[in-house]
């Protein structure tokens, strides 16, 4: 099996979590902007990763990629045998792929317009060296960095949002491993995806480091330590 990611994303992220929990090997491509997204446009019909590509079968989506190998390799299961459960399962994965995902990427754009270091840090690995420099280069505030992006800096009440739906996150985990099932499902890897972004490479001001969120963030680290590559 190939890979085609970029290693920050949280989507490939998730996607190298379920092969890691799954034992399965695979081979990385890490795709260069632009010129690699040509390339994989031509191998999958979208621009975007993660892409994986299993013998001769090409699967887009990294929800798509998870069902897949559930399919491929069914054990250990990632989605519970139990219809309600499994749905419930797959509505909050849905939830970490989307409401979750938004408000963390505008939490770390946030960051990174004031923070050179970070916003080298979150471009695509293969980026080209020239580029890093570049971007590192715009100057802080004003959000002239995210704009550049063609989006803007979150606001405080979305911000406020993020943290209590952080909040109920760790509630939701209270007296628990693992979200909605007794063993690690895809939810857990879904929501630990996006999380590893407000604290690596650092932990995000307010979020990342905030005491009262460490119980969360610590079950996200349980999450991720046993599946990181030796």
């Amino acid at each position: 099996m190939q890979l085609h990611q970029f290693r920050q994303s949280p989507f490939c992220h998730k996607v190298r979590l379920v092969l890691a929990a799954k034992g399965l090997s695979y081979d990385v491509v890490e795709v260069t902007p632009a010129v690699g997204q040509v390339a994989l446009f031509r191998l999958s019909g979208q621009r975007q990763v993660p892409v994986l590509v299993d013998g001769e079968t090409v699967v887009a989506d990294s929800t798509a990629i998870a069902l897949h190998l559930e399919q491929r390799h069914p054990q250990p299961a990632l989605l519970p045998a139990d219809p309600q459960l499994r749905a419930q399962v797959l509505l909050l994965e849905d939830w970490a792929d989307t409401a979750l995902a938004a408000a963390v990427r505008g939490a770390v754009l946030q960051a990174a317009a004031a923070d050179p270091e970070l916003r080298s840090a979150v471009l695509p690995e293969a980026t080209p060296a020239a580029l890093k420099q570049l971007v590192a280069a715009v100057p802080s505030g004003l959000g002239s960095w995210a704009e550049s992006l063609g989006t803007t800096l979150m606001g405080t009440g979305e911000r406020q949002q993020l943290q209590r739906n952080l909040e109920q996150l760790q509630t939701l985990l209270t007296g628990r491993s693992h979200l909605l099932t007794d063993s690690l499902n895809l939810a857990d890897l879904a929501v630990a995806a996006q999380l590893a972004l407000l604290r690596r490479p650092k932990a995000l001001p307010g979020l990342g480091d905030h005491p009262l969120l460490e119980p969360l963030f610590s079950w996200c680290d349980q999450i991720l330590e046993p599946l990181a590559p030796a």
